[in-house]
Formats: C-alpha cells, structure tokens, sequence
C-alpha cells in the first residue's frame, strides 16, 4: 500500500496525543469577546476576531518568557465564572477532537480563577464539567477524546502545596496531575519542595514546567531535587549536548554527541520531554525552528513528546505542530506514530489505559497511514 499523504489535512486524521496545553491559552478568540462583553471586561486589544486573534499571535512573537505571559491577562480576566469556565474547558474538548486528538492533559492555574468568588474546588469543579461535556458533544460526532487536567501552581506565588492538595483530592474525578508554572527567572522549582512531597507521599505524578526561559540549573532542580516525572519543555537540556561544529540539526543521526550528567540522566531514566516547537521560538527558548534541538533530541533517543503550549497564542494546533516538524526534519508517519506513543506512554493514567489507547486505537490509526 502507498503512504498517506503527510499533508495538514490527513495529520490532522491522524491519532495523536497531547500532554502540555494550557487552558487559558487555547481560547477561541470570538469566545474571547463573547465573555469579555457578557463581565463587562474593556481592556481586550481589538473588538473583533481577526484583529483578536492577531494581537495574541504577534504579542506572543515577543522572544521573551515574560512579555509572553503578559499575555494571559486578558484571557484570564474573562474566565471568572463557572458558566465561562465550563465554556471554554467544552471547546477545548471539541477543538482538541476536532483536530483529531485521542487523550490530552490540559492544565491551568485554578489560583488564577478566584476573582468573582469561586472557591478552588468550584474552579476545578465547572472546568471538569466543562471537559464532560465537550467529550460527550464531540462523541455524538463520531470524534472520540480522553481529556485530563493538570492543576497548576503559580511558582511566584505561595500556593503550591494548597493547589497540590486539590490535584489529590480530585484525583478519581478528572485530574491527573500537578505542574508547577510562571516565569522561571528567580523562581525555582525548589521552592515548592512541600508541594512535591506531598504528591509523592499520595504516589500521584506531577512535572514542572523547566529549562525554557532559564535553562539546564532548572532543569537540574525539577528532576534531583523535586523528582519531577516529567519536563514541561526541558528543550534546554540540549545544552548539556556538545555537538561537533557545524552539525546539521536535521540529521538522522548523531554518532559524535557527548551527552553530560544532567542529559544522560534524563534519558537514561526516561523522563519524558513536553516540547511545544512554536512556542519554544516564541518565547526565546531556541532561536528559530531550524536550530531548534527536536531532531537531535529525537534521534538520540529521548523520550520526545510534541505538544501545543497554547492555541491562541501560536495560532496553531497539534496537526500543525507536527506539519512544521515534518516540514524541518523530513519526518515520516512512522517518526510521528513514535512520537505520539511516548506521548501515550508518558501520561498519567494507568498503565493499562495507557496501553488500550496505544494497542487500539494509536496503532490502527498510524497502520493505515503508513501503508
């Protein structure tokens, strides 16, 4: 049989699996307006969806960590309701099946969602609904999804411990995990070592957003001395990777790589690499996606995950973020059925559901692409 095409859209057919995506960076931009006009929010940027849609894209292009999550402020401030939680967690659902995602792990900060009077656990509460029912609607049009959270810590903030509380406490209805997030500058992970404790007493997994605006130390931090069990981006773990000059990043192998301490730890143990290619370039993590070090992190075996960080922001989508990789590295549907079982592998559900989605649908769906 002859390959599918690796076009958009017969990526966009193909099962694919996603483990970093932010909630309040994957809003539809007339969703946007829609809730800012029913608080009474003025401060949005543009008054209708395209010009929506590009201020995010071009705020986001800033190469800048910071000036990136500046950007939130707007989608945020409109997501003080329950009635707007459950919205946007319903479309996220439908937009991830849409675009033919099988299992996601969504997180957001619930710290951040308290302004109208919500308690913690009625964010957590409206955003599983929400989930519920964008599963159910996509369900009813043939597009079947598992979606999770992640509850998330602000890192500047002093509220881990309560939010990792809330993951356990929630952990049979809908949350996965707990991830730790924010500008990464003067804020370490060791910080939050409580927290962590807390989640490894209750063996329940958690990662760490790390090595994306400060480097291999964060790095370093999250995985000796929280025991992260993954890497929110860790893209900066290619700097413990000396290649030979002039090595061209779109090889297909890599037989002269020295990997040192930190970078052989993390692949010797597995510890899987949430990368999101876009939004690396945005917020300066990698220069450009022709430096960026996905190939070479891929072919030395690591265990790489491709994801989307945020919708809006990089006005993409998983398709499309597998589309610019194909693009860059001349993937085929065998690299990208790879790289979406160690997506699946690296998820935290069981090892048994983990397993049903590789063997039945994961696999089905990338035999009959490659042919």
């Amino acid at each position: 049989m002859t390959p599918a095409p690796l076009d958009l859209p017969t990526i966009s057919l193909a099962p694919k699996v996603l483990l970093h995506d932010h909630l309040d960076g994957g809003l539809r931009p007339g969703t946007v307006l829609e809730l800012a006009r029913d608080v009474g929010y003025e401060d949005l940027p543009a008054e209708d969806v395209p010009g929506l849609a590009s201020w995010f894209r071009d705020a986001a292009d800033s190469g800048s960590l910071v000036r990136y999550l500046e950007t939130f402020t707007h989608t945020v401030a409109v997501m003080q309701t329950a009635a707007a939680l459950e919205r946007v967690a319903r479309e996220c659902a439908e937009d991830l099946a849409d675009d033919g995602v099988v299992y996601a792990e969504v997180r957001f900060a619930p710290e951040q969602h308290l302004e109208a009077g919500l308690t913690l656990d009625e964010v957590v509460e409206a955003v599983l609904r929400g989930f519920a029912d964008g599963t159910a609607h996509a369900a009813d049009r043939g597009r079947k999804i598992q979606v999770r959270t992640l509850v998330t810590a602000m890192r500047h903030a002093a509220r881990s411990r309560e939010i990792a509380e809330l993951a356990v406490r929630f952990r049979h209805r809908g949350v996965a995990g707990f991830d730790i997030a924010g500008a990464e500058a003067g804020y370490p992970p060791s910080r939050h070592l409580d927290a962590f404790e807390y989640m490894r007493a209750n063996n329940a997994p958690f990662t760490i957003h790390a090595g994306e605006a400060f480097g291999l130390p964060s790095i370093h931090e999250a995985i000796s001395f929280c025991g992260a069990d993954r890497l929110g981006h860790g893209v900066r773990v290619i700097e413990d990777i000396v290649l030979p000059a002039g090595t061209d990043l779109a090889a297909g192998a890599f037989p002269d790589a020295q990997l040192g301490d930190v970078a052989n730890y993390v692949r010797d143990k597995r510890i899987p690499l949430e990368l999101c290619p876009s939004s690396n370039v945005q917020t300066g993590a990698v220069e450009s996606l022709v430096t960026h070090p996905f190939n070479v992190l891929a072919r030395l075996r690591f265990r790489v995950t491709v994801n989307t960080d945020n919708r809006l922001m990089s006005d993409t989508t998983m398709s499309r973020e597998c589309k610019v990789l194909v693009d860059q590295f001349d993937y085929g549907w065998a690299d990208l059925e790879r790289f979406t079982v160690n997506a699946m592998k690296s998820a935290f559900i069981h090892f048994d559901e983990r397993l049903a989605i590789i063997d039945d649908v994961i696999k089905p769906g990338y035999a009959v692409l490659i042919g």
